[in-house]
């Protein structure tokens, strides 16, 4: 469920990178049409988003909608590069695809969420506000495909050095939850969860939760 951006008093704002151009404008529209949402900036290609970024510093987004199939430079190497320049706003791949390989490797290159490009609006809607506060949104079919490798049975020289609670804070953020919904699910304040996942993605040698879910899919391989 959507809920009001309480702590915000401007709407989150949105770019979306899709070379689909009907696509692209029905996502924008869907967007503007949402109370607390708002998009003014569409991209076509990831050169297109790099120089909009390069461009307009002070006016950066909280939350890019990025296709994985884009002509000339793709998606995931796109997020990679987002990542590092622009730690701060928050990728979500929108695509078609659903192979581990383009799960993992979207991850693994600093996306916060991966959705299928036939996720209702209402879904889409709470994905973008998920990802603002500090969550990982996924398609169900898709969070089911990341839980399915990090509950694989294989003990490894990652796994083994976490704590319980280290691993239930670190599963719940890999179904999507936010820091306040770990801490809420396990009865432990938001400064608590923080503390946690600060010492998984040191033991993972991580910096973001995205590569704390690849490499962990990439150890249970």
């Amino acid at each position: 469920m959507i809920t009001d951006n309480i702590q915000l008093n401007r709407p989150i704002t949105v770019w979306i990178v899709e070379d689909d151009l009907e696509l692209c404008f029905g996502l924008q529209s869907v967007i503007n049409s949402a109370s607390g949402f708002f998009c003014k900036n569409v991209f076509h290609t990831a050169k297109e988003l790099l120089s909009g970024l390069n461009e307009m510093k002070d006016l950066l987004p909280d939350v890019i909608l990025m296709d994985i199939g884009l002509p000339g430079i793709d998606g995931i190497s796109c997020v990679r590069e987002v990542s590092v320049l622009y730690p701060s706003i928050h990728v979500i791949m929108q695509t078609v695809f659903t192979s581990d390989d383009k799960i993992f490797e979207s991850l693994r290159a600093g996306a916060v969420g991966y959705i299928l490009k036939n996720t209702t609006k209402e879904k889409l809607l709470e994905a973008i506000q998920e990802a603002f506060q500090g969550g990982a949104p996924m398609t169900g079919s898709i969070a089911r495909r990341v839980l399915n490798h990090f509950q694989h049975p294989k003990e490894n020289e990652l796994t083994q050095h976490l704590s319980d609670r280290e691993r239930e804070v670190l599963e719940l953020l890999i179904q999507g939850h936010s820091y306040k919904m770990i801490g809420e699910t396990l009865f432990i304040s938001s400064y608590t969860v923080r503390h946690h996942l600060h010492n998984v993605y040191q033991k993972l040698h991580v910096r973001t939760r995205g590569e704390a879910v690849a490499k962990m899919q990439g150890h249970l391989k």
